[in-house]
């Protein structure tokens, strides 16, 4: 994993010392995601910049990469899991590649394929490749957008960066928020690819190649989980077997120690004991959030799959004193809001595993492939629901909207409330709504107008496979892998998901409706197989997640107090946010009358980037351009230093 950064001009202005300076201003500010080295080169027309975590080829990763009889220029953020087959096959093409890092195959690759490179690649990567031959500038993101890749193109010159942060860090004219992208991320709490929080600076979007050159940007897709259209077949569990361990074992094939997140759910579990089968010589940490609310916490679970495993446990405890400073230390560092209250927690746990190793593997995208939200239950259920007569469900809808509000993870009021307040739309947009974090009448009542999303509802496919494909595409690459970067990444620390394989996930499409969720039974394919692993008890546990108890915190001190600061403090009111009426929604939310904890949430850190942003405007400080998160109280020993070199694992 790194952070990359670069600068091409397209026309005779270049000049390449200023764009050498613009691009090491950039490369410093990614530093927190590369601490091991730091390098920039110049070629030509263009600029780039690379800072690099050593994962794999520890003593010979110098980026970026270029081939001296073509000019071609190269830098990639992140891993090549099947670099040992294409080092076969580049050989056999009169290509051999010498250095032992994974990415060196990227640009014997591009030279022999051309814009078809990134669809040989498996991995987790973002790619920015400059080829001078034709003038043009291609950037690539990984099939599920792991990694991330911005960039601000005009006919004479683009920047791209890793971060958003780092690209505005060289000074200029800074962007101004782009309105329509902020009311997408109230609404969703993210921003669908290519937009971003600010005008003029695009996103590249998760399995796919885009080219820069003076005559403009185009953009093509290289690969889709295409779950609506792809032919479903009976799943055949040693089959999967064989893929899911050759994932994890492929992530694993590093020259470094490495954990697991652990929650003690499914998924992590499941990596975690497949890790432990595939290289039992290994040493095996795990990670875990602990959370002061018992109804939230999931250490026990974790601790007890730890020592069934083997593993060593270690936990961080994650309080709401963490929470003002760190999420405005996470805004202040990638320069873009997320409206996922796991993102501090996530950054805390990464920060304390940062001390041990320098990644990690979580389970990532289990429920978007195979079906384990309770949301999919509601879509099964939706048409049945419909069918019933109408004052049988205008008394049902009654009781729900009668139902007080509870601070209990994952309550069951909360998901029928959600669910009858969409009874009236069908398949996709029904859904949408449900997962929205604010709806079109909050929207109206914060003076907000709701964005018309452009939904794909149509055609035959079962509605499970149309929601599943929306939260994979957005949801989990816009949302969660957002998350898990930015969070990991502030520490310098990588998170690999074995789920995202493409193999794995294309297995994932091929299921049918019924191997996914089967009456109130989410995951039902998974589950089956899960158990070669795992005991019952933690197979079939009910889902929990990473959540935090912000419906409680935003009731009480310290919170409260904080989100009154935030919210009234105007800044929403540059997003077209009124302000009186968010306290109004924080209002009613301390009285106990309802939850809107999501939109809270939402709200706040919407106003704490707008804060960050109006800095962009302001003389440049001395400060430091960040804080230290909040010390996280950790278990055990906290004297233990980071291991670069894998070791095998003590006797037992």
């Amino acid at each position: 994993m790194c952070g990359i950064s670069g600068v091409v001009g397209f026309d005779l202005e270049f000049d390449p010392p200023q764009a050498g300076s613009h691009v090491a201003l950039m490369t410093r500010a990614l530093s927190h995601r590369g601490p091991d080295q730091r390098w920039t080169r110049i070629q030509g027309c263009a600029a780039f910049g690379v800072a690099r975590l050593a994962i794999r080829g520890l003593d010979d990763g110098v980026q970026p990469m270029t081939d001296e009889a073509s000019g071609v220029m190269a830098a990639c953020n992140g891993e090549i899991d099947n670099h040992h087959e294409l080092r076969e096959w580049l050989a056999s093409r009169g290509r051999p590649v010498s250095q032992a890092t994974d990415v060196a195959v990227i640009l014997p690759l591009y030279l022999e394929l051309g814009d078809r490179f990134a669809e040989r690649l498996i991995g987790a990567f973002a790619i920015a490749i400059w080829d001078p031959r034709v003038g043009r500038l291609l950037l690539a993101r990984d099939r599920a957008g792991e990694r991330p890749l911005f960039f601000r193109a005009s006919r004479s010159r683009v920047d791209f960066a890793t971060e958003i942060a780092a690209l505005v860090a060289a000074g200029g004219a800074p962007p101004a928020p782009s309105l329509s992208a902020l009311r997408g991320y109230l609404q969703l709490g993210i921003f669908r690819a290519p937009e971003t929080p600010f005008s003029g600076l695009e996103k590249v979007g998760a399995a796919e190649v885009v080219a820069i050159d003076k005559n403009g940007t185009t953009r093509r897709r290289y690969w889709r989980w295409d779950v609506t259209g792809t032919p479903k077949r009976p799943p055949q569990v040693d089959h999967f077997d064989a893929l899911l361990r050759e994932a994890v074992r492929r992530q694993t094939d590093v020259d470094v120690e490495y954990g697991v997140f652990l929650s003690g759910g499914l998924d992590s579990s499941l990596i975690a004991a497949i890790a432990r089968d595939v290289r039992p010589e290994r040493r095996l940490r795990t990670y875990t959030v602990r959370l002061p609310d018992a109804s939230f916490d999931e250490g026990h679970f974790a601790e007890r799959v730890a020592k069934r495993l083997g593993a060593e446990s270690i936990s961080v405890w994650f309080n709401p004193e963490d929470v003002p400073r760190g999420i405005a230390q996470l805004i202040r560092v990638v320069g873009e809001p997320l409206a996922d209250p796991a993102w501090l927690p996530t950054a805390l746990l990464a920060r304390r595993a940062s001390r041990d190793v320098p990644m990690a593997l979580v389970g990532e995208g289990a429920d978007e492939l195979f079906g384990g939200y309770p949301t999919y239950l509601g879509a099964r259920l939706a048409p049945v629901y419909g069918a019933l007569p109408a004052p049988l469900r205008h008394a049902f809808r009654r009781i729900v909207e009668r139902w007080p509000a509870t601070e209990r993870k994952v309550a069951l009021s909360f998901l029928l409330k959600r669910f009858v307040a969409g009874e009236r739309l069908e398949g996709l947009a029904r859904h949408v709504l449900w997962v929205s974090n604010a709806s079109p009448a909050m929207m109206e009542r914060l003076g907000v107008a709701s964005l018309a999303l452009r939904l794909d509802d149509a055609g035959t496919a079962a509605v499970l496979d149309r929601v599943q494909q929306w939260d994979f595409e957005t949801s989990l690459a816009e949302g969660l892998l957002t998350k898990a970067d930015r969070g990991s990444m502030l520490s310098g620390f990588e998170l690999r998901a074995p789920f995202l394989d493409q193999q794995v996930m294309e297995f994932a499409a091929s299921l049918p409706p019924e191997a996914r969720v089967s009456g109130l039974t989410t995951k039902v394919f998974l589950k089956r197989y899960a158990l070669r692993y795992l005991p019952r008890d933690v197979v079939m546990r009910r889902k929990r997640g990473l959540s935090v108890p912000l419906a409680g915190w935003l009731r009480r001190p310290p919170l409260l107090g904080w989100a009154e600061s935030r919210l009234g403090s105007g800044r929403l009111e540059e997003a077209g946010v009124s302000s009186e009426a968010a306290l109004g929604v924080l209002a009613e939310h301390r009285s106990g009358r309802a939850d809107h904890a999501r939109l809270l949430w939402t709200l706040l850190v919407l106003a704490e980037w707008l804060e960050w942003a109006s800095t962009l405007h302001a003389p440049a400080s001395k400060e430091s351009v960040s804080h230290p998160l909040p010390v996280a109280q950790t278990d055990p020993d906290p004297s233990r230093t980071r291991g670069s070199v894998a070791q095998p694992a003590p006797a037992r």
